[in-house]
């Protein structure tokens, strides 16, 4: 048995079947829909189906974080039990959830001062911050300690790749990342932006393509470059969508025609309200271990 608990936040956009069986524990972020707030719970409150609808009806999200009256009252159970925390945060490059995590940290260390709360920035996002939070549980399991499990992920988190592409600008249009004149050229175009998370954890836009076929096809390939061995990569791959299951469906298959070892080991995941409130519908992203992110 581990002396600590393994923590993240709802954004790790994993299902929250996966992260009971890893005995990962998790805190929700929060989402307003058409005036409403509601808790970022995977789909439990509001099934994500119904959500991506409301969304291309025209309503208007916007998300909330975790603030530090949260993290005092989800971490103080756990310290309570005489456990110590590994928590990681959503990447401190999209969100400013790690100052509130390490404002709750110290004054919960000053209250506790046996316990030790370990806060991680995960450098990640989406399912790309689930694939670290797994390899996590994974070394808990092989007995790391709280400390060396701190320590492994900052010496590890810069290796998951991150390579996001959107098939619709409108709610980017909409969220104000794209100008109005871009946006509607780009749509007319059928331009498709592929994106990647850099190592400050921020999303950037790396390429316009033009054409859905043609984004996965250069997808895939980002995925031979920068793969650990390659072709020969047989490691997880998890990938993310916001309704548009077909278009992760067809990446799968891509990946499946040039990694012949993947058979079985790639785990398609929804993109939750949290960071679908920014992205939209129509966005699919893919996550794999590989070449540090510079």
């Amino acid at each position: 048995m581990t002396d600590y608990i393994l923590s993240c936040c709802s954004t790790a956009d994993l299902t929250r079947e996966h992260l009971v069986s890893r005995n990962i524990k998790f805190i929700m972020f929060h989402y307003e829909l058409n005036n409403v707030i509601y808790p970022d719970d995977m789909g439990l409150t509001m099934p994500l189906k119904e959500f991506y609808q409301a969304m291309k009806d025209g309503a208007m999200t916007r998300t909330s974080q975790i603030n530090v009256e949260e993290f005092l009252e989800y971490f103080e159970p756990f310290l309570k039990e005489g456990k110590d925390i590994v928590h990681a945060c959503l990447s401190s490059g999209i969100t400013g959830v790690m100052n509130s995590a390490l404002i709750a940290k110290e004054m919960l260390e000053e209250k506790y001062p046996d316990r030790t709360i370990y806060i991680i920035d995960s450098l990640a996002a989406s399912s790309g911050y689930g694939l670290l939070i797994d390899r996590m549980a994974d070394k808990r399991d092989e007995g790391l300690t709280a400390k060396e499990l701190y320590d492994w992920t900052l010496e590890n988190r810069l290796n998951v790749q991150h390579w996001f592409f959107t098939t619709d600008l409108t709610y980017l249009i909409r969220g104000g990342r794209v100008s109005k004149t871009s946006g509607f050229i780009g749509n007319f175009l059928n331009i498709c932006p592929l994106l990647t998370v850099d190592s400050e954890g921020k999303l950037i836009p790396k390429y316009k393509i033009k054409g859905k076929k043609k984004v996965i096809k250069e997808t895939v390939q980002k995925m031979i470059e920068f793969a650990n061995e390659g072709t020969n990569y047989c490691d997880k791959v998890y990938i993310s969508n916001s309704d548009c299951k077909e278009d992760a469906d067809a990446l799968v298959s891509l990946i499946l025609e040039n990694f012949p070892n993947l058979k079985g080991k790639i785990t398609i995941f929804n993109i939750g309200t949290t960071i679908g409130s920014h992205t939209g519908p129509g966005t699919v992203a893919l996550f794999f271990w590989g070449k540090k992110r510079d």
